[in-house]
């Protein structure tokens, strides 16, 4: 079951900023409108917390998703990569199943202040050392 933070505002208040997520992925049953799911983009490195706005499902049974975060004006269309319009399955990372509020905030914390992610990694070092 992968994990993800939630690194942004664009998901309250069903999601605040470092939440973290736990997903599931089932290639096999359907994602609906109104699930919310993680998705990444080609072009972006760092995948996207939102829930599904409507679903267009094409004649060869093909199925296309436009999602958008709950606290945005407007849907992800400007997030996609240039020229897509909607994602597909393949877009999908995982739909949120549970989530732990805030635990992830440590991970946002690291990343802001790489210097206080080595004063951290040293301290645990010295005190396995010592112990």
């Amino acid at each position: 079951m992968p994990i993800v933070v939630v690194l942004s505002d664009s998901m309250e208040p069903t999601f605040h900023r470092g939440d973290l997520l736990l997903l599931k992925n089932y290639e096999q049953d359907d994602i609906r409108v109104g699930e919310i799911v993680v998705f990444k983009v080609e072009g972006r490195e760092i995948p996207i917390v939102h829930r599904v706005l409507k679903l267009q499902e094409k004649e060869d049974g093909t199925v296309k998703f436009l999602t958008k975060g709950d606290n945005n004006s407007v849907d992800d269309q400007g997030l996609y990569a240039p020229g897509q319009l909607w994602l597909t399955k393949k877009d999908i990372v995982g739909r949120a199943r549970q989530f732990l509020p805030y635990v992830g905030i440590v991970t946002i914390i690291m990343n802001k202040y790489p210097k206080l992610k080595y004063a951290v990694l040293a301290c645990l070092g010295f005190y396995v050392l010592i112990h």
